[in-house]
Parts: C-alpha cells; sequence; structure tokens
C-alpha cells in the first residue's frame, strides 16, 4: 500500500455524516414519552413519532451508512 490517502472521498464522508446524523436524530426524536408520576400510564409512548417514524428513521439511517460505505465511484 503506497498511498497516504484517506480511505474515502468527499462525497462518501458527506454521506457518511449524513447517515450518522439521521440515527442519531432517529434515537433523539424516539426518546422521551415518560411519565412524571410512576402510579400515572402516559400514552405518549405510543404516538406514530416514536413507534413509526424514529425506527424507520434509524433503519434508513443505517442503510444510507451502508450505501456509503459500499459505494463505488465511476472514475
Amino acid at each position: 500500500m503506497s498511498g497516504k490517502g484517506f480511505l474515502f472521498n468527499k462525497r462518501r464522508y458527506r454521506i457518511l455524516f449524513l447517515s450518522i446524523f439521521i440515527i442519531a436524530l432517529g434515537f433523539i426524536i424516539m426518546s422521551g414519552g415518560e411519565s412524571s408520576d410512576p402510579d400515572i400510564f402516559n400514552d405518549e409512548i405510543y404516538n406514530f413519532r416514536r413507534i413509526r417514524l424514529a425506527p424507520l428513521m434509524v433503519v434508513l439511517g443505517f442503510i444510507l451508512c451502508i450505501f456509503s460505505i459500499l459505494y463505488k465511484d465511476k472514475k
């Protein structure tokens, strides 16, 4: 291995950092829904944002991350 360059090019790093941001955003959206009183159940934990949207964002972020690793330039 003679070259001392980066493993990825600039475009692949941008896609990778975007995917990490999407994964982190998905986990942030998924958090919350707790009740201030432990004797009272809060139905906020079962809303659309935490059950459907946030896990979908996390999975899409991982797919984008895998894409950024396996993406091959057309050079």
